[in-house]
Parts: C-alpha cells; structure tokens; sequence
C-alpha cells in the first residue's frame, strides 16, 4: 500500500542544517595556496577554517558554495572559475552545536584578489598549503582530500589550466604540477607531452611574454576545447606518487 505524502510525519526524524564548505586553492610564487578565514564567532572562535556557510532554504548546495565564494574572496562573478563537488561529510559530532551535514566543493583561482572575509569571520587569508596549522571541525580532512583529488585530476583532466590566467607560457603550466605534486619535472619532456596532447592547450598567435632569461620571449597559450587528457599526463614513482 502507498502512504500518501499528507501522511508523512516530517517531525519523525531530527532535523539537521546542511552547509557548503569550500577548498579554495590557487597557486601564487611557486606555493600551493588555500584560503582560510578566522572564525569571529563559537564554536572555535579564533581558530582558522575553510570558508563556508549554511545552505539556505530557497538554494541549492553549489548556490550557496558560489554565493560564499563570491562572498570570500571579494569577487562579483564566479561563474567561470571551476568548482565542483568533492564529497558529502556527515559525521554526527563533526559540529558541536548540532548535526551538521557539509556538502564540500573544491575551487580554482588563477590570479586570487585581497580575501574579503564574510560577516562571521575575523579575518581570512591565502595561507600556503605546507604551512597550514590544525583547522577547525573537520576542515582539515576537507583541505586534504581535495589537495588529493586536484592532484589525481591533473593527471588526466585538463585541469591545470584552471590555475592559470587566460595566456600563460608552458613554463607556467609546468609550475602548477610542480606546486600540486610537489616534485620537479623534466622540462623538454613536459613539453612534448603538452603539445602532443590534443586539445589541451592552443597558442596565442603572435604573442610571447619575456620570462626573465637570456633566451627568446616564450610563447603565450590558452586552454584548449579538451576537458581530458589522451594520453593521461601520469606521475612516475620519480614525480611524487610512491612506487
């Protein structure tokens, strides 16, 4: 027999708040960055944490993961920068003040703004990704996982590019798996994968951009129309995965 809707009790179960909570990363003077705000308010006042808030009625959780992050980092469009959904953390005692289920997004930025922290936070500030201390609830296996799933992605997403500006030299994209993997690559050999790949990067037709050596301006690129990489740019035991 079918239970019709007007005989569901809503006030079966107890309620609980959804929040959206956000890894923001970019990569800044050869360090991998993550925004962090200072909680003005209890629990952990004081105390640093991923930016976030609750999901409003009327949203759903990626609304109100880019309403923080337009909110946080002082920007009034982010509809181009990449975000996505990383993982559900449910917890029970994750929030001390009641149950509280995060729907956890990851976010790009090529070139961060000056953080603005929202009304709740003390302060907030790019923080680099080795120095961050312990986070407040469970923000640092937040942090963690998406430090992984950026890491794992670059390997066969064309998801580097969305830590660049709209023209950068491969040098530049080099630098951003050297920062996220945390190891040196062979710079010929990373080339040569680039530009072999279809898709993956497209030049600027007569444009270059003076990088500080002795050597010709190097060539400016773009993001290309691929979203995966063929063949996968995959780490060896040498470039920071164990054998």
């Amino acid at each position: 027999m079918t239970v019709g809707v007007t005989a569901y009790d809503k006030y079966a179960y107890e309620p609980f708040a959804v929040t959206a909570d956000l890894a923001v990363l970019t990569v800044t003077e050869g360090a991998l960055r993550v925004l962090l705000v200072e909680r003005g308010q209890e629990p952990y006042a004081g105390q640093w944490a991923l930016p976030g808030g609750f999901v409003q009625p009327d949203e759903s959780a990626e609304t109100a993961a880019r309403r923080e992050l337009a909110e946080e980092t002082g920007l009034s469009d982010v509809s181009g920068l990449h975000l996505e959904q990383l993982r559900t953390y449910s917890e029970p005692g994750r929030d001390p003040r009641m149950r509280v289920v995060s729907v956890a997004f990851a976010a790009l930025l090529p070139d961060p703004p000056e953080p603005h922290g929202g009304s709740d936070a003390a302060d907030a500030r790019w923080m680099p990704y080795d120095k961050v201390r312990p986070l407040a609830f469970d923000h640092d296996r937040i942090l963690a996982d998406a430090r992984d799933r950026v890491g794992a992605k670059l390997e066969y997403a064309c998801l580097a590019t969305a830590f660049c500006p709209p023209e950068f030299t491969l040098g530049e994209l080099q630098q951003v798996y050297e920062t996220v993997w945390g190891t040196a690559l062979d710079r010929p050999n990373f080339r040569r994968k680039v530009l072999a790949t279809p898709g993956f990067v497209e030049p600027v037709p007569g444009a270059a951009r003076l990088t500080g050596g002795r050597g010709k301006p190097a060539a400016l690129y773009r993001a290309g129309t691929a979203t995966t990489l063929h063949p996968p740019l995959l780490r060896t035991p040498r470039e920071g995965r164990p054998a």
